[in-house]
């Protein structure tokens, strides 16, 4: 089939987005039966947190070289390579696990591997959609990338804890190994074109290493586009800090039971198909920067904080539900932001350092949330404890009481980022401050004068 025969524009979307959705399906549920082994290898919240911290480590140091070598490739090449590199690592854990070999410490080597390739693959995409929609369906494409990563935890947890007892974890990961094919299969069978060269883009050229710092100068030069990315910088300290301890509080709570560690999983994943939903049908708020501010408020008090003082099954799905409801506008609205206001042949380099910027807290918060939890906040929050006499009304006592009480305060956290994002005009007033790439001068002098 030659280039001009395959699907391009919003047929190729959808192809990419089933794909998508079949893939991280099975990679939700190896993530979900990975999650319980590991906490019944250790039965600690660092082991779990030690997972995300290597993923994440490699996205943040190497995020602006891999947005410009993105630049310089094939977008729908440097996709493939990441869902390819995906699978691999799998493949591995699987080889490791069927043997009798796997350990904790295999699972920090395989997070990192899989955290480098995935550097790629996000500025491709993000890229990618810029090429092949029009501006006006960024919101709604942007939503339904959301609800293709809710949607797979729906059914994960509730597909992984039913099969855990009949195919085991073995049979679970080669699952997983077969759905990637459908993500490469798809990405085989559309068409994805390159960027035309801008004025941005000619600036930017030079060797690697200039390339690679084109972003920060870029995104230095445009205080707008700094203090959103600080908004998320700051925001993703508190959720990450929170979040991480999530999966150990619920199973020290419940006695590891799986059941209530899958049902909360699911309404999590309930609520984000709900707002991926509703972010691809209504496209956001028309001043996109309210669906970003909004809704990092609304997720740190009804999301964060409401899950950790719950101490029961119902107040624990109602908190994941709500949430995992607001990620997707806030991410959806913040990425149509960027899509429309940088240019295509440089989204890759400054993509790469926007995540750098924005998940720049997010390892340390990963590194110290296991050792702040099993060291200082669980102790203190046992009957008896430091805390437990100020604290044990809120929270209630025992295990898993501190890394509730974690979850509290890093809420209102997240809730105090947004206010203080709305306060400062810069923020606030983004996109009248900055003019989209392709606006026409007389658009560009208006905006300039705003």
């Amino acid at each position: 089939m030659s280039q001009q025969q395959r699907p391009a524009g919003m047929r190729a979307f959808w192809i990419i987005w089933a794909g998508q959705v079949v893939s991280l399906l099975g990679t939700s549920m190896t993530n979900f039966g990975l999650t319980i082994w590991a906490y019944e290898q250790t039965g600690e919240a660092t082991a779990l947190a030690l997972i995300g911290f290597f993923f994440v480590t490699p996205m943040v140091i190497l995020s602006p070289t891999a947005g410009a070598i993105v630049d310089r490739s094939n977008r729908k090449l440097m996709m493939m390579l990441s869902d390819l590199a995906a699978g691999l690592t799998t493949i591995v854990q699987l080889v490791l696990l069927a043997t009798g070999n796997l350990e904790i410490w295999h699972l920090y080597i395989t997070a990192a591997v899989a955290g480098t390739f995935q550097t790629f693959q996000w500025p491709a995409f993000s890229a990618a959609i810029t090429l092949m929609l029009p501006k006006e369906q960024y919101g709604r494409a942007n939503g339904l990338m959301q609800l293709a990563g809710a949607a797979s935890g729906v059914f994960a947890p509730l597909l992984a804890g039913a099969l855990l007892s009949v195919i085991d974890l073995t049979g679970i990961m080669t699952i997983d190994v077969v759905t990637f094919s459908f993500a490469i299969g798809a990405l085989l069978f559309v068409f994805i074109p390159q960027p035309e060269r801008s004025e941005a883009g000619r600036k930017a050229e030079g060797g690697l290493w200039q390339e690679s710092i084109y972003g920060f100068r870029h995104i230095l030069r445009r205080p707008s586009l700094l203090g959103l990315q600080l908004v998320f910088m700051v925001g993703n300290l508190f959720a990450g800090l929170g979040f991480t301890l999530m999966a150990p509080m619920i199973l020290a709570r419940t006695g590891n039971n799986e059941l209530i560690f899958g049902s909360v999983n699911s309404a999590g994943a309930i609520g984000g198909v709900v707002g991926g939903l509703a972010m691809s049908a209504w496209g956001g708020p028309k001043r996109r920067v309210l669906g970003v501010l909004g809704g990092w408020l609304l997720f740190g008090l009804l999301g964060e904080s409401l899950l950790g003082l719950g101490q029961s099954l119902p107040i624990w799905l109602a908190a994941a539900f709500a949430g995992a409801f607001f990620g997707p506008i806030i991410d959806a609205s913040n990425q149509a932001i960027w899509q429309a206001k940088v240019e295509p042949d440089v989204q890759g380099r400054v993509f790469g350092v926007r995540r750098m910027i924005a998940w720049a807290i997010s390892p340390l918060a990963r590194l110290i949330a296991g050792p702040l939890a099993d060291k200082v906040f669980e102790p203190a929050m046992l009957q008896g404890g430091g805390l437990a006499g100020t604290f044990g009304w809120l929270v209630g006592t025992g295990e898993g009481a501190g890394m509730s009480l974690i979850l509290v305060l890093c809420g209102i956290g997240v809730a105090l980022v947004a206010v203080a994002g709305y306060a400062s005009r810069v923020v606030r007033n983004a996109e009248d401050i900055l003019p989209d790439y392709d606006a026409i001068p007389e658009e560009v002098a208006a905006a300039a004068a705003t």
